[in-house]
């Protein structure tokens, strides 16, 4: 769930370069060549989007939704003059972008799903339970926050938003005890939220996981639509790619992995034929629309994880594109839960 884009620190000579997780993996899926127009649509520190230019003679169009990332584009730029451009926006929105960048085709895009270090790190962004800060968890400056959610919610939709973005069995016992403790005082801080979590469920077996690790992710997601947002990314980057161009994903929770999982198999599948029951479409409407790079998951090394503890649930996934049409999107059929909203993410 959470990535390693990095947190780059400000030293004389400009920003400390950081490896992102998978780096060398990544490079090997996407393939970048000379005069290739590549989309990196979670820009984050920049990690991939500086390999990716010194990799090939390539153009780089780099989106991230978060306006601190984007303060690290401009070293870019004049590291790549020419060759590098990044904006303010979503990556589900990457085809409007790239269209209004002039940009009409891709041969490659490179997703990489989470928060980044760069958020996690900073307390007062409010997404850790380990460093206390206000109850925040945007990842963009607009949209619901996290302590909206837990000081307005009621209960019952409170405990389904830990449930099914959390897979927390014990959901209910959580937002019981939001409700009750908010009726006293407003929860305004990450501390408050891990400590009324920590009440509910203990320490448990697992010392090496905080309590608190499910609601927070649950409320991420939720804040953020990080899983409609993942949906709507793949389905754009379908329609943009062009044939033989390639689309890397890497993720870090079991809940996206399985929505980038279920997207690649269902693009990938054979043509199904037709029977007496089932009228033939003459391949046209089922044929695979990818090519997959990698039947299983690419995981990092033990020397990865070893030396940044952080790639250790990181999966790559990673298909070429067909010449077939892009499919319909489909995000129940990718697994995208269905949740009642409130407000706007």
């Amino acid at each position: 769930m959470m990535t390693d884009r990095g947190r780059p620190s400000s030293v004389a000579g400009g920003l400390v370069r950081h490896i992102p997780v998978l780096l060398s993996e990544v490079l090997t899926a996407l393939g970048p060549e000379d005069g290739d127009i590549i989309i990196d649509g979670t820009f984050g520190a920049g990690g991939y989007s500086r390999a990716i230019l010194e990799a090939a003679d390539c153009r780089m169009f780099a989106i991230d939704r978060d306006t601190e990332a984007l303060a690290n584009a401009p070293a870019l730029a004049t590291d790549f003059p020419g060759r590098f451009e990044a904006v303010l926006g979503r990556y589900s929105d990457m085809e409007s972008l790239a269209t209004e960048n002039g940009i009409e085709a891709a041969d490659g895009i490179v997703l990489d799903i989470g928060v980044s270090s760069m958020q996690l790190d900073e307390p007062e962004r409010g997404f850790s339970f380990a460093k206390d800060g206000p109850l925040d968890m945007r990842m963009g400056a607009d949209g619901l926050s996290a302590a909206d959610v837990v000081n307005t919610f009621e209960e019952a939709q409170i405990a389904e938003i830990i449930y099914v973005f959390g897979e927390e069995r014990r959901s209910r016992a959580i937002a019981k005890a939001i409700v009750r403790a908010r009726a006293e005082a407003p929860i305004a801080r990450t501390g408050t939220l891990a400590d009324i979590v920590a009440g509910v469920l203990g320490r448990g077996r697992d010392h090496t996981k905080h309590p608190a690790t499910r609601t927070f992710q649950a409320l991420r997601l939720y804040v953020n639509a990080e899983l409609e947002q993942l949906a709507e990314g793949l389905s754009a980057a379908e329609r943009l790619l062009k044939p033989g161009g390639r689309l890397v994903v890497v993720t870090f929770h079991s809940l996206e992995d399985r929505i980038v999982k279920r997207f690649f198999t269902s693009r990938s599948a054979p043509p199904q034929k037709g029977s007496r029951h089932l009228p033939d479409h003459e391949g046209k409407e089922f044929l695979p629309s990818f090519q997959l790079l990698n039947r299983r998951p690419v995981e990092p090394s033990e020397d990865e994880v070893r030396s940044n503890p952080r790639a250790r649930s990181a999966r790559l996934r990673a298909g070429r594109r067909t010449e077939a049409p892009a499919k319909k999107p489909d995000f129940a059929g990718l697994g995208v839960p269905e949740l009642r909203r409130t407000g706007s993410a």
